[in-house]
């Protein structure tokens, strides 16, 4: 059943944005709040203090407290599968075992990586990640975020099944001075492997006499990686009790902190850990993920928004959306509560977005005109990740800032087609700098988000059940084993690859 505090929340009077800056002055201040190196802006969104009080009765009525200790403390807080979300052991938050157990496997990792350096697993120069999910996404944005383009490794990280996202990485390598990287949770998955044994054909194809010998293996079942043949001195486990869209802060994380130093790797935690400590410690009144996920069910549930837009005014950071894409909703993405009753309210909105200033040109129209109400997020760099004139840099910040004012003032105007009604809301996180600490922080914050909007929600984040069934119903097309399904899928698999034999 429904909390009543909607009811409450849904009741509140609508003040436009302008409104709220004009009846309190200090609302800047009131909603800046700053973390690990990181400003986050909510000052243009219409959270005020009755919102956000009534919002705060919620919380407390879901047991948003309890859920956050049980969460951070490695209680089996994922009913559906019976299991803990410990990604936050991985960075010192948690039940202290896992919290060891986290730091054992990273110090192996490290191990490993100081091994390769020496040259003495071979000359490696360059390094294909093989995983999908989690498994890619993370270590990819990372490593796009973070490189500075001196490294010495060069990091391919390839997740799609299609042979045209792979063939070009081997065109471009020299088996020789290649590491192959397999990320998979439970070395099972069809896609990873997949690309993995072509790998292993190219550097057999290239005279290489033992391409295993090449391997290194992430994963948390490591007997199933042994089996399949990588030596176990190169399997790096990470604990089942790791999601996978919440595992770049394990071994996963392993191919970044090759190719980009393990000191980075260690910063990315130790800023994850500071968001941690945060969430954990600040009244929710104060507490950066909370009042992020006060703003979102407000849009979602009184405002009726089902989408939210993620802008990066940064091209080092272009595959956040992506990455945010998959962190939200395959986990809020629920239609049942924690009880297994159908959810009555509206649950994750899509995630989309871009990079700014091309979105602009391409999706801005519709955000400032359109009929449809979306709540935009930017993200800015202050120090500039290029050595151009400064005049590039400055002109990327302010778009961003005018992008959000024009959001929320409009602008009125007689001629209907030059009329912008404003009142739409942004939030803006600005951070100082785009290295690993910050990086961590700023993950680690829309994690604990997704969190809260689960807990406000009654569902359950962490497990993934919905990406089950078309797999299955690959699986069951690839046997050709006679049983059909409906007409449409049937025909189409005959005209890709001709009628039955």
């Amino acid at each position: 059943m429904i909390s009543d505090h909607w009811q409450t929340i849904k009741a509140l009077p609508q003040i436009p944005l302008t409104g709220l800056f004009e009846k309190d002055a200090n609302r800047v201040a009131n909603l800046g709040l700053e973390q690990a190196g990181i400003y986050f802006d909510l000052s243009k969104t219409h959270l005020d203090e009755r919102a956000i009080q009534a919002f705060e009765k919620l919380a407390d009525e879901m047991g948003l407290s309890a859920k956050v200790e049980a969460l951070l403390t490695g209680e089996p807080i994922n009913i559906s599968e019976g299991r803990a979300a410990e990604h936050s052991a991985e960075r010192g938050t948690g039940n202290p075992a896992s919290v060891d157990n986290a730091h054992m496997l990273h110090q192996r990792m490290k191990s490993l990586i100081d091994v390769i350096e020496t040259g003495v697993l071979g000359d490696f120069t360059q390094i294909i990640h093989l995983g999908i999910g989690g498994s890619a996404l993370g270590p990819k944005m990372l490593h796009q975020a973070l490189k500075l383009g001196d490294e010495k490794y060069e990091l391919a990280v390839v997740s799609n099944i299609d042979g045209a996202a792979l063939e070009p990485v081997l065109e471009r390598f020299t088996a020789s001075k290649t590491l192959l990287v397999i990320a998979s949770k439970t070395f099972t998955t069809a896609e990873t492997l997949l690309n993995a044994n072509a790998v292993l054909d190219w550097m057999r194809e290239d005279g290489i006499t033992d391409p295993l010998g090449q391997v290194v293996a992430l994963t948390a079942a490591p007997d199933q990686a042994v089996e399949w043949g990588v030596d176990e001195t190169r399997v790096l486990p990470f604990s089942e009790s790791v999601g996978g869209r919440y595992s770049l802060w394990s071994s996963i994380g392993f191919s970044v902190a090759l190719a980009l130093g393990y000191e980075a790797f260690e910063d990315l935690l130790a800023g994850a850990a500071m968001m941690d400590q945060h969430f954990r410690d600040t009244s929710w009144a104060q507490n950066i993920p909370v009042l992020a996920a006060f703003a979102d069910q407000y849009y979602t549930q009184v405002r009726g928004c089902e989408t939210r837009a993620v802008f990066a005014y940064d091209e080092r950071l272009g595959l956040l959306p992506d990455y945010l894409q998959q962190l939200e909703m395959e986990s809020n993405g629920k239609s049942v509560t924690l009880d297994g009753e159908p959810l009555e309210l509206q649950s994750s909105p899509i995630v989309w977005g871009g990079v700014g200033t091309d979105a602009q040109h391409a999706v801005f129209q519709l955000l400032h005109q359109g009929t449809h109400l979306v709540p935009v997020e930017f993200l800015a760099v202050i120090e500039p990740g290029d050595s151009l004139n400064p005049a590039h840099h400055n002109g990327l910040l302010l778009n961003c800032f005018a992008q959000g004012a024009a959001l929320m003032a409009g602008k009125k105007s007689d001629d209907s087609d030059r009329n912008y009604p404003g009142d739409r809301p942004s939030m803006t996180l600005l951070l100082e700098d785009l290295e690993a600490c910050s990086l961590g922080a700023l993950l680690a914050f829309y994690e604990h988000r997704t969190f809260v909007n689960a807990v406000l929600l009654d569902i359950n984040p962490f497990d993934q059940f919905g990406v089950e069934l078309g797999k299955q119903m690959a699986n069951a097309l690839a046997a050709d084993d006679g049983n059909q399904l409906d007409a449409s899928t049937e025909e189409l698999k005959k005209r890709a690859f001709g009628p039955r034999q």
